[in-house]
This record gives structure tokens, C-alpha cells and sequence, in this order.
């Protein structure tokens, strides 16, 4: 072996009480393995199923490291597919005040900016080594809590420059922290104030978009649909350019109203649709059989005391892919899948089952990532092993950090509640 190469990790994990490998097909499907076994080469999965399973089909285990899971659950890693974690400061005074007297004249008595362009005024001028070490901070908690890819948005920038510095933190922080970062580019989570929005969608088309793709900043593109934001007619011009430019188009819609945006996500066959809380019953069979993946964000929901919280009963009824994710962002402040879980199952009628699979197969699946969410021979080795006797007491007994160890693409990267592993990569120069 050469001094540079890598030797390939062998890692086996034994007697798990519980092993969900999500292998099914439908949304209550978590594949449950009891007393399972797990074998691991490199960066993928060779095994998984039961002891005599997992001897048979990886050989010779004698030279391995082996990690005894007895009394422990055992599952894919989290996949958080709809957030907007690079952000520049706190809203928690909005936030506070909203507890008590959410009038929009109270806050503007005591002059508290509220909505997207507090965010964006908060961010767009933060220089990137500030903005790239808050994110960090963030996104260590998630790992740590067990994501091990999250989907990182832009969008409170909205100009060039701002939108590629957001960019740019993701593509800094991938390069050592031991997770996946997915960007995506929302330019049309608003437009520039003081500008037109006619004007602002012919920047994102003609400047914006062919800069992200040219520079391989982003690989989703998003829109924001909803009264007040942008139609679908734009949604439509918007997210047509972006395919032209290689990116894939999701949505943001039906948060706070409907007006066209979860029948434009299925007509153009988008990845996934996130809120959908004002989605007509109509639309759930188009969605489903259009392949959308409805992400759905009980944080969001919670967090700002929604008047509709959104139902995801009659679209796991109709059997559409639900994704979960945490939405974390100025006014969604939230950093951990458990906690999503909780929420889903308590306000939202998930089941356990439903919503771990949610979690991890159909967050995968809501980023197009056919490699990951699922435990099975040749997928991505991410995996989560959570010191708990039942996946049902993630949801039971909240409030704590139910995960003992994180691996990633192989290799341990959490043990005990602390990153034990950096990632080693060099970034590409813009």
C-alpha cells in the first residue's frame, strides 16, 4: 500500500435490539431487524440482516472493528432536506414579544424588524468568516444530534454577491465538518428591497442563476410561493431557467395560502414541495403520482403558532413520500431531527414508524439521494446508533439527545455527544 493511501475502515456492528433498514414501500415501513447485525467497508454497507446473515455474506470478520449495540437501536443518519441554517443573527426579540402580543403595532412600537427582510438585514452584510463560524456552530449541534446530511439553503442575500457568499459557507464548512452539505440557491425567497419584483426575476434569470451554476455553487434551485411572495407564473419563469442551468427545481408553498404553487410542483415534476399547508386534498394524488416529495416542517409550525398547522394524514393516507425536516432559520430556531420527531408525532398524528422513515428514506428521496436513508448492501454508510431499547422512545422521551454514536460514510464521527472526527478535504478555489 502506497503512504498516501487510505486504508479502508472494515467496521461491524453486532446485537442491536433494534435495526431499522427502512427497506419497504410503504410510509410505515422502517424494516425492523431485531438482535441485527451490520457490516460496513470503506464508505458503504456490505451487510445487514442477522448474525448468521451478515457472517455469511461478508466472510471473514476476524480483523474488524466491532461496535456491540446490545439494548440499542440502530438506523440510517437523518437527513434534514429543507433548511436555511446559514444565517447572520437572532430574532428571539420578535420572537418574545410574538409569546405574549403578536399585534403588528406592538412590535412596531418598539421598532423590531419582523418577516424575511429581518433576516436578510441581519445577514447580507456579515463578513463570511463570521457568517461560515455561526453556521458551524449550528450545524455541529446537528450532526452531533445525528444528521448527517442537510440541505443548506441561500436566500437572505438576495443579490448576487450576498446569495454566493451564503453559497460559499456551505462549500467552506464541507470541506471539514463530516457531513453531506446539499445547497441549494433561493434567490426567490424574495426580491431586493426597494427594487421591482419583475426587475429582481430578470436579474435571477439572466445574472444570478447562470453564476451559481457556472461556479457549481448550488445543485436545487427554490421559489417561493405564496401570497405576497412570488406567483406561480414567476415560479414557473424562475425554476425553467434554473433547469436550463442544470439545477433542480423545488418549491417552497402553500405556507400561507393557495394560489398555484403545489400544481406547478407537480406539473414540472419538482423533487419536493416544503409547508403545504393550504394544499387543496385534490392536489395530494397529482403530487404523489408526479414523484413529489412533500416535506413537511412541524417546527415551523410550531414555532410561529401557524393558524393552520399543515395535516399529513391524508397524504400518507393517498401515499405520498413525506419527508421531514427541521426548516432551521432566524424565526424557526431548531437544530435537532429528534425534536422534529416529537412534534410530528405529538401535533401533527405521525406514528413513530412514519415518522423515522420520513426522516431519513424520504428526506433522502427529497433530495434525490437514492444512496442514503435506507441501511441495506451497497448504500452509503451513514448510521446512527441510539442508546435507547425502542425507536419509539426517541419521540417518548424528549427532551434529551438520544444519540450515543454517529457514522459517516463509515467512520465514526460522534461518540458520547462529541465529534471525535474532522473531514479532510481540499476546497475548490472559485
Amino acid at each position: 500500500m502506497k503512504e498516501n493511501q487510505k486504508k479502508e475502515t472494515k467496521l461491524l456492528i453486532e446485537n442491536a435490539a433494534q435495526m431499522l433498514t427502512m427497506r419497504g414501500e410503504s410510509n410505515h415501513d422502517v424494516g425492523l431487524i431485531e438482535s441485527g447485525w451490520l457490516y460496513m467497508e470503506g464508505d458503504k454497507i456490505r451487510a445487514v440482516g442477522s448474525k448468521e446473515e451478515v457472517e455469511r455474506a461478508a466472510g471473514d470478520l476476524s480483523e474488524v472493528e466491532r461496535i456491540d449495540a446490545t439494548g440499542k437501536v440502530v438506523m440510517p443518519g437523518f437527513v434534514d432536506c429543507h433548511t436555511h441554517v446559514v444565517f447572520g443573527g437572532s430574532r428571539v426579540a420578535e420572537y418574545a414579544i410574538k409569546l405574549t402580543d403578536d399585534r403588528p403595532e406592538t412590535l412596531e412600537k418598539y421598532g423590531i424588524p419582523t418577516g424575511i427582510y429581518a433576516s436578510v438585514n441581519m445577514t447580507k452584510d456579515v463578513p463570511i468568516e463570521v457568517l461560515a463560524a455561526r453556521t458551524e456552530r449550528r450545524m455541529r449541534n446537528m450532526l452531533i444530534t445525528g444528521t448527517t446530511t442537510i440541505e443548506s439553503k441561500s436566500g437572505y442575500g438576495l443579490t448576487l454577491p450576498s446569495e454566493m457568499k451564503m453559497l460559499e459557507v456551505n462549500r467552506l464548512l464541507s470541506a471539514h465538518l463530516p457531513m453531506d452539505i446539499v445547497p441549494t440557491f433561493l434567490g426567490g425567497h424574495g426580491w431586493e428591497e426597494g427594487k421591482d419584483k419583475d426587475w429582481y426575476i430578470d436579474q435571477l434569470c439572466q445574472e444570478m442563476i447562470p453564476q451559481v451554476s457556472r461556479f457549481h455553487m448550488a445543485s436545487f434551485n427554490d421559489v417561493w410561493v405564496d401570497e405576497g411572495h412570488f406567483t406561480a407564473k414567476d415560479a414557473e419563469k424562475i425554476l425553467t431557467c434554473g433547469q436550463q442551468y442544470g439545477l433542480i427545481p423545488c418549491i417552497h408553498t402553500d405556507a400561507y395560502s393557495d394560489i398555484g404553487g403545489s400544481a406547478l410542483a407537480a406539473e414540472m415534476k419538482m423533487a419536493n414541495a416544503g409547508h403545504l399547508n393550504y394544499t387543496p386534498l385534490a392536489m395530494l394524488p397529482k403530487l404523489r403520482d408526479a414523484g413529489v416529495v412533500g416535506v413537511i416542517l412541524p417546527g415551523t409550525d410550531f414555532a410561529v403558532h401557524h393558524p393552520h398547522p399543515v395535516d399529513p394524514r391524508p397524504m400518507l393516507d393517498c401515499g405520498m413520500t413525506l419527508a421531514l425536516a427541521t426548516n432551521c432559520n432566524p424565526g424557526c430556531w431548531m437544530e435537532s431531527m429528534q425534536m422534529v420527531l416529537v412534534l410530528a408525532c405529538r401535533q401533527h398524528r405521525f406514528s413513530p414508524a412514519e415518522a423515522v422513515r420520513a426522516a431519513t428514506y424520504g428526506s433522502a428521496k427529497a433530495l434525490t439521494l437514492d444512496d442514503r436513508g435506507v441501511l441495506d448492501a451497497g448504500k452509503t454508510a451513514d448510521v446512527l446508533i441510539l442508546d435507547v431499547e425502542t425507536f419509539e422512545d426517541v419521540v417518548y422521551k424528549f427532551g434529551r439527545n438520544h444519540v450515543q454514536t454517529v457514522i459517516k460514510s463509515g467512520e465514526v464521527v460522534v461518540q458520547d455527544g462529541r465529534i471525535v472526527k474532522e473531514r479532510q478535504v481540499e476546497t475548490p478555489q472559485m
